[in-house]
């Protein structure tokens, strides 16, 4: 039996299906997208059956994510599949940005304008080998399979459990899965299932331009953004050295922290991207002479194995020494004209050092009450809001500077990996076996995938304070972002991601190989799950 999507055709029009469901984050089409696919999962015999199994669950402005659970009689042992139905905008795609929803019609489009690709995307787009639009590879394509994929099982009584979760907001902040954790440890519980893999669809990720390799990921890197508040001293343009312009002052440590190797790991092999800077501007909203005081930067770090704390102490061990590098020069410059300095120092604090402070100043009820009126500022995100509480603190507390406050910003990805867990090692020996015998094709194992997701919230592992130094230095931590940390720890089943081959994510060129998608990725992953069955409880 073939049911709904048994066959490269049917998952190849799913697949469509589900890219015209349009659901950028944060929009209309987030909000509606797991109600069209409940409703969809419902045209399958098992679930008019079992009605009770299709769920969603609520996470924040309106969204929800949604599970679909496939349950054997006699197994306890349970494959959980996990993807994400956000995806990022269509700017970039210009005049045909309504057709960015649409691959057919998007296809002809780029043929009419195919002079304007480069070589390679002018090749596939002659090819006839790709399907294109905005997420059709990250990762509408991965949720097809997934659906296929219980759908089989049911039709053929796979002798497993498979939980699909699919969520939104992977793009963003993953609010998405950090809500869904609690859902997986519910169904566990409630239907007594043995999770035995979470097996991610993520699409392979290049690892450099023109790579045309195809991977399996036994791990997910991980993402963590050390920030920073600059404090300077205010004064006029025309009285330069009687302050410190913030601006100066973050100079000296984004120096330090732009591609610094100091934060660079090497785990099998395999190395993080150095850090970046992702946001770093003066918060003056308006002209005059004065000058500006207060600088806000956000850094990209990536991790395999350091946890929130092991990153703190080295951005803390960078701030200092920038902070007294700029002491240094400053005091140069007011030798060299031949005044006083007119400061000491340059602080550096961890935000919970600032609180604390603050909190014998002021009390308690004078930061809750900051970080509520904060909270509930619509027109921010949680990376403004994180910076705006540490600035409210700051100004009340000016005796601190000239001083740099040491913070993280959401979003937060633990790194997680399973390939040194047997039973990886033996699911990926599995995987690659059957890829070559069946389709002669190479499957590569990655210790890491390189374009961050969901994995990050099963399976953690860190035990140590890691976690409490995240918490108490993330001014925004609680209602709004949070981890489920503890709750993380208790999914302990290995991570694996097997997704289908594409090009060019978030670009405009995005596309999706239609073999790869719908022939060879879908067998792959269905030879190995039923595997798992057959290995029994």
């Amino acid at each position: 039996m073939t049911g709904l999507w048994g066959t490269p055709e049917q998952l190849r029009q799913l697949t469509e299906q589900l890219v015209g469901w349009e659901s950028q984050g944060l929009t209309e089409g987030e909000v509606k997208f797991p109600e069209r696919l409940k409703a969809k999962l419902m045209e399958m015999e098992y679930f008019r059956h079992h009605p009770e199994l299709v769920s969603m669950g609520e996470v924040n402005w309106e969204r929800r994510y949604l599970t679909a659970l496939y349950k054997h009689e006699k197994a306890t042992r349970t494959v959980v599949l996990l993807s994400h139905f956000d995806t990022v905008a269509v700017h970039e795609y210009g005049d045909l940005a309504p057709l960015a929803y649409q691959p057919a019609e998007l296809e002809k489009a780029f043929q009419k304008i195919k002079s304007e690709f480069k070589p390679e995307m002018q090749e596939d787009l002659a090819s006839g080998d790709y399907l294109f639009g905005r997420g059709i590879m990250d990762m509408k394509s991965g949720l097809a399979i997934h659906m296929a994929l219980i759908e089989r099982a049911s039709l053929e009584n796979w002798p497993v459990n498979i939980v699909l979760m699919s969520v939104p907001d992977e793009e963003v902040n993953s609010a998405g899965m950090r809500y869904g954790v609690s859902k997986l440890l519910d169904l566990e519980r409630q239907h007594g299932l043995e999770y035995v893999l979470f097996l991610n669809g993520e699409p392979v990720f290049a690892k450099s331009p023109g790579d045309e390799s195809q991977y399996i990921y036994t791990g997910s890197i991980g993402k963590i953004m050390p920030s920073a508040l600059f404090y300077g001293k205010e004064t006029h343009a025309g009285e330069p050295l009687a302050g410190m312009t913030s601006s100066y002052l973050s100079t000296y440590l984004t120096r330090k922290m732009e591609w610094n190797p100091a934060f660079s790991e090497t785990v099998h092999g395999e190395e993080t991207p150095l850090p970046v800077t992702l946001t770093q501007g003066d918060m003056k909203e308006e002209y005059s002479v004065q000058t500006p005081y207060r600088t806000k930067s956000l850094y990209n770090v990536f991790t395999m194995e350091r946890n929130a704390e092991d990153v703190m102490d080295i951005f803390e061990g960078l701030a200092k020494a920038s902070a007294a590098e700029c002491m240094e020069d400053y005091r140069a410059l007011c030798e060299k004209v031949g005044m006083e300095p007119r400061f000491d120092d340059i602080r550096v604090l961890r935000y919970e050092e600032l609180v604390d402070y603050a909190e014998e100043k002021f009390g308690i009820d004078y930061i809750n009450q900051l970080i509520h009126d904060t909270l509930m500022d619509p027109e921010r995100d949680v990376r403004d809001k994180s910076f705006h509480i540490a600035d409210i603190l700051l100004l009340n507390c000016q005796e601190l500077t000239p001083g740099i406050v040491l913070l993280f910003a959401p979003p937060y990805y633990p790194a997680v990996n399973s390939s040194e867990d047997p039973f990886i090692e033996e699911c990926v020996a599995h995987v690659t076996r059957d890829a070559l015998e069946r389709f002669d094709l190479e499957l590569e194992q990655v210790h890491f995938f390189n374009g961050i997701s969901d994995l990050s919230y099963v399976n953690y592992q860190d035990t140590s304070s890691g976690w409490v130094s995240y918490e108490n230095n993330t001014p925004v931590y609680g209602d709004p972002y949070s981890i489920p940390f503890q709750a993380m720890q208790q999914l302990k089943a290995p991570v694996l991601n097997i997704g289908p081959f594409g090009k060019d994510p978030h670009k405009r060129t995005e596309r999706l190989h239609i073999k790869n998608a719908f022939e060879e990725i879908p067998e792959i992953i269905a030879s190995l799950i039923l595997h798992i069955g057959e290995q029994g409880d």
